[in-house]
């Protein structure tokens, strides 16, 4: 059973998880109507993998007794200044995702609640990963200064992208 600080903070979770999946998707849009279908669809499949994000700690919550409670999702942004301006706002929100993650497994250590703590180690894992991803293609961009060629190259190595769920547990 989940205590109630943990009931409502990962219901905070969820509630993060999706506005992260709605901004990328505001970003996908951004790109799309840039003419860039690559990023657009990297930032897709990044939507698409937050949402994932999301019903794994929907699902955890009902698992652990736990009462899920919908909350008001923000409106995203929806202009950025241009694509490095863009990659860096989302390497922003992935380090404050990080942040948000760490504060959980914090709760889950403070509060002895071990199954947490164990269901948490994935997601500090995948922040790893996530941060990683971003910064490497924020390299990419700085390096060919978001134009030219190399961001006609770019634009076509982020469109290979497709999410496909990990299996879990």
């Amino acid at each position: 059973m989940l205590s109630d600080a943990m009931n409502k903070a990962l219901n905070d979770q969820v509630k993060w998880e999706m506005y992260s999946s709605y901004l990328y998707l505001s970003m996908s849009a951004y790109f799309a109507d840039l003419g860039m279908a690559g990023f657009a669809q990297w930032m897709r499949a990044q939507a698409q993998e937050e949402l994932f994000h999301a019903m794994r700690f929907y699902d955890y919550i009902t698992e652990r007794g736990g009462r899920v409670m919908l909350q008001p999702i923000d409106a995203p942004q929806h202009e950025w200044k241009n694509t490095i301006d863009t990659f860096e706002e989302t390497l922003k929100h992935e380090q404050h995702v990080t942040a948000r993650i760490n504060n959980l497994a914090n709760l889950a250590l403070d509060e002895r609640d071990h199954a947490t703590s164990i269901f948490l180690q994935w997601f500090i894992s995948e922040q790893v990963e996530e941060e990683d991803s971003v910064k490497d293609i924020l390299g990419k961009l700085r390096m060919i200064n978001g134009e030219g060629q190399g961001m006609l190259m770019l634009n076509t190595e982020l469109g290979t992208r497709v999410f496909t769920p990990p299996v879990v547990k």
